[in-house]
């Protein structure tokens, strides 16, 4: 069984050698894509405020808080934080 073995590895095609690590490409802020759950805390947060939905403002809570969740390390400065929970 061990001579079966050198054979698999002798055709195998394979080259471990040329093998690179993954790196991820750099994307600039402008091309990251849209915040949907900051979006429809905005238009929540609005109409709960204009028509006194007390749903829509629980909504646009809970929306706002999955838009903070999901910020990426590069978006994460106070001013922004503070912003975006307002």
């Amino acid at each position: 069984m061990s001579s079966h073995n050198s054979t698999a590895t002798a055709n195998d095609p394979r080259q471990p050698s040329a093998a690179k690590p993954f790196v991820a490409p750099m994307v600039s802020p402008q091309d990251l894509p849209v915040d949907y759950s900051g979006f429809i805390a905005v238009i929540l947060g609005v109409a709960g405020v204009m028509f006194r939905y007390k749903l829509c403002s629980w909504l646009a809570l809970i929306f706002c808080a999955q838009s903070l969740s999901n910020m990426k390390n590069m978006e994460n400065d106070l001013k922004q934080i503070s912003m975006a929970s307002m």
